[in-house]
């Protein structure tokens, strides 16, 4: 019974993170002052490939659980790709309906928002154990085998990206910073916060090294 609990409030945890983060997602790209490093890079692929958004998005996806299978010696795991598409198709009902039109905020107060909804929902995601995001799994396992900060790992993975993306014509903004800057600094505190004080359960992958392959 106390597993069978586990899992369903890993479950919803899960679920939350992925329409809190798609909420966060549709406000950046709704304020536009700039959106999130993967998108400067799919839309500097886009430059120089015959290539949309989303196809863009799932072959970063797809090499990132590659690296990862790689590296780990494990099989890649599903479950970052269903979040991908799961993200995706929530992200494209708020775009069509674009609820934000009625949020009585300045772009300024939109993106700030946009920040705090992509870091609570990345958190509750890892902290879920399902389905972590390709990139947050990649910077997750560069965490435990460098025992880098996770904030340092996901910073390089998405500076990467976003320098790689600009060199190719994809276009900066304020956004960008503030989801580099903003997002991946504030996603260990919101899991230690929910851990320590709010009592939700946490398999602590931001606190102890992931296992290594035996």
């Amino acid at each position: 019974m106390l597993i069978a609990r586990t899992r369903r409030n890993n479950y919803f945890l899960y679920l939350a993170g992925c329409l809190v983060f798609s909420g966060g997602a549709y406000l950046f790209m709704h304020s536009e002052l700039g959106t999130d490093p993967l998108d400067v890079f799919c839309l500097g692929l886009m430059e120089h490939l015959p290539v949309t958004v989303g196809l863009s998005q799932t072959l970063v996806a797809v090499m990132r659980l590659v690296s990862v299978a790689l590296w780990t010696r494990r099989r890649p795991l599903p479950g970052p790709l269903f979040t991908f598409f799961f993200c995706g198709g929530m992200i494209d009902l708020l775009r069509w309906s674009d609820p934000a039109r009625a949020l009585p905020l300045s772009s300024v107060g939109i993106l700030a928002l946009a920040v705090l909804l992509c870091a609570y929902g990345s958190a509750l995601i890892i902290m879920s154990g399902f389905g972590i995001r390709a990139i947050d799994l990649l910077a997750l396992t560069m965490t435990s085998r460098w025992r880098w900060p996770f904030w340092v790992t996901k910073g390089l993975i998405e500076t990467a990206l976003m320098l790689s993306g600009w060199l190719m014509g994809g276009p900066l903004g304020i956004g960008t910073a503030c989801f580099l800057l903003g997002v991946d600094l504030l996603i260990q505190p919101l899991v230690f916060a929910h851990s320590r004080m709010l009592r939700i359960p946490n398999p602590e992958l931001l606190e102890r090294p992931l296992r290594a392959p035996r």
